[in-house]
């Protein structure tokens, strides 16, 4: 059903259908009926040495949370592996914690509720130099997930906060240890329900809480079903593998008894940056058997012999390598892609295993992620998060909050914002699977995926534009964008558009929308009253909301 014929950005109407515009079309194009590539075990190929701007900016696309005009000149000077390398050697300013000891937060008012939870997350995302860390980040927090919601802890915005830190911190080191590190962490322990986790106890009839155990080996390492390197399922007579059985999980849990919190100072929040401890009486001593491993005499020796089998494990490469590449690049990598990067994770060339530097290379680097080629292919691309349409935005335009306060809040609800907020899914499982299809469509037809859509419908789709026509507008509270420097070219549509459209849109927007975008835009003379800001305005909306924009290829 078409919406009405105008739209209003500001205090000028837009003559553009809505309904022209509408995300639900964003994958259209993946709806061909290629088959996959076969396994092939071509090298990875580099992008040249010299690329263009818009080249540069959909790099950026995939490896920061939204290009500016000095990145991508920055980028095509630098080459971007040079980047990668610049971005792999840059410390982080700030830690979320440190933010929010540092505004406050931290103060006994505070100890029951979420404040400063979304701020700090917003403001670190949208200013912080370090931004290939901030993609990664939320890529794995998209995977190793914990929502605010389900951490069940006094100071929830510390604990929580504290757990993004630990992925971030961990994001170009090795998956090994981050492994170690989400296990003992506060927030992961308190999400999955395995904090003061007890041993079986005979008499009762009680038995170890199973969630950890459960989601490590489905969700965070390797999987429910056998993988090859390519990612495809190893089957037998037409029935796939699984990866483990209930008596792994059984046995699995059993390890992960007697983690405690490292002290009971409840007055400041300090306890759950710590890592968590063993308490030996809650602690299963016995045999624990899973994987084909056994433990015994538990502790911490059963869990880093626990988690030295998992990783392992011949899944995790090509389970880890598809999901992150999903998460960066594109919703349906062929094979021969996940087995590009799923060998390189499997040994980073030096004889490591699980090293993020070397993996992130490999999924950034690779010509399936580079080619220009892909442009044009049926199943190549994504559908960007609307986390990262929002960030894009501020990051083009150089939002700032005058107060520090970075106000943007919680974004997840459907029908008034983003239906998507980071560090708020309402479960385990994320706000979207990585094998989600939209039932009913090309897309499925063709026997793809498209896990973004799993939170996309005629609801947040008219959520999403409304919103951010008010933030294009307006801002937020005291977040506000700088639209100086692209005001002086409002005179000029097609100066105007092209400038939008290489740095928030990668230099994909097609010539149709193009047009159809800068016709909007000289229906508002410059002379009007605020015309050069509503022609600015306009042109900023209708590619947020433009298809060509919400499909990342």
């Amino acid at each position: 059903m078409d919406a009405p014929a105008d739209n209003v950005v500001g205090d000028c109407p837009v003559p553009l259908k809505l309904a022209a515009l509408t995300p639900v079309l964003a994958l259209a194009a993946c709806g061909g009926a290629e088959a996959l590539s076969p396994t092939v075990t071509a090298p990875v190929v580099v992008a040249p040495v010299g690329i263009t701007a818009a080249q540069a900016s959909r790099f950026l696309a995939q490896s920061t949370m939204g290009a500016t005009r000095g990145l991508i000149d920055t980028v095509v000077a630098r080459t971007l592996a040079g980047w990668l390398d610049d971005q792999f050697a840059m410390p982080r300013a700030t830690t979320h914690w440190d933010w929010l000891v540092a505004n406050g937060f931290a103060a006994s008012t505070y100890i029951t509720t979420e404040r400063g939870f979304d701020s700090t997350l917003w403001r670190q995302m949208i200013v912080e130099p370090d931004q290939l860390r901030q993609r990664v980040g939320m890529a794995l927090l998209d995977i190793l997930v914990v929502g605010i919601s389900g951490v069940n802890l006094n100071w929830k915005q510390f604990a929580t906060a504290g757990y993004i830190d630990v992925l971030l911190d961990n994001a170009f080191g090795n998956y090994r240890t981050l492994l170690d590190a989400i296990t003992t962490n506060a927030a992961m322990a308190s999400f999955l329900t395995f904090l003061a986790n007890r041993k079986a106890n005979p008499v009762t009839g009680a038995q170890p809480d199973e969630n950890y155990a459960r989601e490590l080996m489905q969700l965070f390492s390797l999987g429910p079903y056998q993988l090859n390197m390519d990612g495809s399922v190893k089957t037998v007579d037409g029935v796939p593998l699984e990866t483990f059985t209930l008596a792994d999980v059984s046995g699995l849990a059993r390890v992960f008894t007697g983690l405690n919190l490292a002290n009971a100072v409840s007055t400041t929040p300090d306890r759950y940056r710590l890592p968590l401890v063993m308490t030996a009486a809650q602690n299963e001593p016995g045999v624990a058997t899973f994987l084909g491993t056994s433990t015994s005499g538990g502790g911490m020796v059963a869990i880093k012999t626990a988690l030295d089998a998992i990783f392992a494990h011949p899944n995790m490469p090509p389970f880890l390598s598809k999901q992150l590449i999903q998460r960066l690049v594109t919703s349906n990598p062929s094979p021969a892609y996940v087995s590009r990067v799923a060998t390189v994770f499997a040994n980073n060339g030096s004889g490591t295993r699980g090293d993020m530097k070397a993996v992130l290379k490999a999924i950034l680097l690779d010509s399936e992620a580079r080619s220009d080629e892909a442009l044009a292919s049926s199943t190549a691309g994504k559908l960007r998060e609307p986390v990262m349409r929002l960030t894009g935005w501020a990051r083009m335009f150089n939002a700032s909050s005058a107060s520090n306060a970075w106000t943007i809040g919680d974004t997840s609800n459907p029908s008034t914002q983003l239906g998507q907020s980071v560090g708020r899914s309402p479960s385990v499982f994320n706000f979207f699977r990585p094998g989600y299809t939209p039932p009913s469509t090309a897309i499925a037809d063709a026997g793809l995926v498209a896990p973004e859509f799993q939170i996309t419908n005629e609801q947040s789709v008219v959520g999403y534009v409304n919103y951010m026509q008010g933030l294009v507008a307006n801002g937020t509270v005291d977040v506000k964008p700088d639209y100086t420097e692209i005001l002086t070219k409002a005179a000029d549509s097609a100066s105007l558009v092209d400038e939008i459209n290489i740095v928030l849109a990668a230099g994909q927007l097609s010539a149709m929308t193009v047009a159809s975008i800068r016709s909007a835009v000289d229906s508002v003379s410059t002379t009007s009253a605020n015309g050069p800001v509503n022609r600015v305005r306009i042109a900023v909306l209708l590619t947020l909301a433009s298809p060509d924009y919400l499909t990342l290829r």
